[in-house]
């Protein structure tokens, strides 16, 4: 499936962008996995919460001219990113991410909003790549529930509470140093790992200056363009590997996010579930 705006436009993700030679992102794969591997428990959990604040070359790949270019056609010449983390499932651990909308909790106004999806490892249907329900992005926010599962890869283990099995789905099959876009809206998940090495993935969200945060001030850092809204406070860019100001960025933005992500999950919690008419595709017979 080739690369171009109508394909995100229609489908709400666009995929394979090559970005990185593969033996180049294999290399930075092997990084991270030695930085899992070195026993600083404190800095291998902070690859789950803006890795690109502490490690500069983490944010260089955020900000690799491939990846703003293809983001830019998005979203547009002025770039914030928002957050980052990693999708690490080594084999046969059991890691799985339920099918959920990423703007369920992320308070964030409008929708305008694009993830990055970069391969450091082959991101196969063995390996328990990302699937997708394409044009699902259009369905608007849909009702969640929090299940808080053990294995499942988002922190509150949120899933969407409708039929996937009546959504068309494809795989996103990733070589190393290939990356999908996919909408913030659009349903997703992931099956484990059943391959003999890890899936590993580093996950950007980019988000246009133009859009805010709802229930608080969080960080994001300007990667291209211009900030004439201010709607963000702005980080700088690591000046050297887990400095006191990348931490300081870390904590700091963790503690805003947190609060802003829990308030709107429980706000969430106290509504209503109601009945989510059936809009989906029918794969049998192809209606809607």
């Amino acid at each position: 499936m080739a690369w171009d705006l109508d394909q995100y436009d229609q489908n709400g993700i666009a995929m394979p962008i090559r970005v990185l030679p593969e033996t180049e992102a294999e290399a930075i794969g092997e990084r991270v996995l030695a930085v899992r591997k070195s026993g600083d428990d404190k800095t291998a959990q902070v690859l789950n919460t803006s890795p690109h604040y502490l490690f500069p070359w983490l944010y260089d790949l955020a900000t690799h001219a491939k990846v703003l270019d293809a983001v830019e056609k998005v979203l547009g010449p002025d770039l914030l990113i928002w957050s980052s983390q990693f999708f690490t499932k080594d084999p046969g651990d059991g890691g799985y991410v339920s099918w959920h909308q990423d703007s369920t909790y992320w308070g964030l106004e409008p929708n305008t909003i694009t993830t990055a999806w970069i391969a450091l490892t082959p991101s196969t249907p063995t390996s328990g790549c990302m699937q997708v329900a394409p044009g699902s992005h259009n369905l608007d926010q849909l009702p969640h529930k929090d299940t808080f599962n053990e294995g499942n890869l988002l922190s509150r283990g949120q899933e969407i509470q409708v039929d996937v099995e009546r959504m068309e789905t494809i795989d996103v099959v990733l070589s190393p140093g290939e990356m999908s876009l996919h909408h913030v809206q659009l349903v997703h998940g992931s099956e484990p790992n059943v391959s003999s090495r890890p899936r590993m993935g580093f996950v950007v969200r980019y988000i246009p200056t133009s859009v805010r945060q709802l229930g608080g001030r969080t960080r994001a850092m300007l990667v291209r363009g211009e900030d004439a809204f201010n709607h963000f406070e702005l980080t700088s860019p690591p000046t050297g590997e887990r400095t006191e100001e990348g931490w300081y960025a870390v904590r700091d933005s963790t503690a805003r996010l947190s609060a802003i992500v829990m308030a709107s999950a429980d706000q969430e919690s106290r509504h209503e579930s109601h009945k989510v008419s059936s809009v989906f595709t029918d794969k049998k017979h192809g209606q809607r």
